[in-house]
């Protein structure tokens, strides 16, 4: 028997798969010679991937499916390892939205890492939400924090921004509503409470929940495999682990700033073009950011993501 399915599991050494919008999960392994054409990619099979499988008789766990091929992706979402490594990891593949979970404090939030996870979502085409989470542990005395936050990534660079917090439900329903539109990925940093958010949209849910070192504010890995599940509101999310560096990947130097909003929209004013808005005359992002209209926080970020460029070339 053959058929087509989605990878709703990666274990590393197999996988579960299920044909969508239906739910009954089935094992499966991968056929030896898919695993060639990941060169460079640590996972030449991601979670939501669309795969063709064969299967003799039922689906067991000493009977599993084998995966065959993968279909073409529509978009994916992907890394490059951090120590200067050449290879890349998917973390999802097939996304119509990701939610990028930060948090203000607990563990303080890293803005060069949330800036390339924005990134990436804009080369493939994924529309990106940010989840300020655990709101409840610091909006009273963060109001400024906050507001700054809200100006800089939501007004100034365009993104959608959902407060929320597990402990007195702020942003839940929103959040729920916006999920059950279709297959979302939930990333951010170790302990920025990705499993509790996914927990608080189906307490029936059991991911994986971290806690944080009270030493460094860094949460602990705790999820380990990427694993999608379905939302009993409607709609799938994919629980990635907790990352502590986002290399980019398949980014030319050129091409970085296009994907900065607020700088693509005063770039056409430059005297040069291509201008890298670094040290060229009459830069207009340059301008920008000393008019206070670009934050220099983003634009630094920017400034980093050219110097991992020149690393890794």
């Amino acid at each position: 028997m053959t058929g087509e399915a989605t990878v709703i599991k990666n274990a590393g050494s197999g996988y579960l798969l299920t044909v969508l919008p239906g739910w009954n999960p089935f094992p499966a392994v991968l056929r030896g010679r898919i695993r060639l054409k990941g060169s460079g990619i640590t996972n030449p099979v991601a979670v939501g991937d669309r795969v063709c499988y064969s299967l003799d008789g039922e689906a067991t766990a000493e009977n599993p499916a084998t995966i065959t091929s993968v279909l073409p992706r529509k978009n994916y979402v992907i890394r490059r390892s951090t120590n200067l490594s050449r290879q890349a990891h998917v973390i999802a593949a097939n996304v119509d939205m990701a939610f990028v979970v930060v948090s203000l404090y607990f563990p303080q939030i890293k803005l060069p890492f949330l800036d390339r996870i924005l990134v990436t979502c804009g080369v493939y085409g994924i529309p990106a939400t940010i989840i300020l989470s655990k709101t409840d542990l610091y909006r009273d005395e963060a109001k400024d924090e906050i507001a700054w936050f809200r100006d800089v990534y939501g007004t100034g660079a365009g993104y959608r921004i959902i407060e929320a917090s597990v402990v007195d439900g702020t942003g839940i329903g929103e959040l729920g509503e916006l999920a059950s539109r279709g297959v979302n990925l939930f990333s951010g940093e170790s302990g920025c409470g990705k499993s509790s958010l996914i927990k608080a949209l189906d307490p029936s849910l059991d991911p994986k929940v971290g806690e944080i070192s009270e030493v460094h504010l860094q949460g602990k890995h705790t999820t380990s495999l990427y694993e999608m599940y379905r939302l009993s509101g409607g709609g799938y999310v994919v629980d990635s682990p907790g990352l502590r560096g986002f290399g980019l990947v398949d980014l030319e130097k050129e091409e970085i700033g296009k994907y900065f909003p607020e700088m693509l929209a005063v770039a056409d004013r430059c005297r040069f073009v291509p201008c890298t808005h670094t040290h060229e005359p009459g830069c207009a992002v340059k301008a920008a950011v000393e008019e206070g209209i670009i934050s220099p926080e983003r634009y630094n970020s920017y400034l980093g993501m050219l110097e991992d460029d020149r690393k890794f070339r």
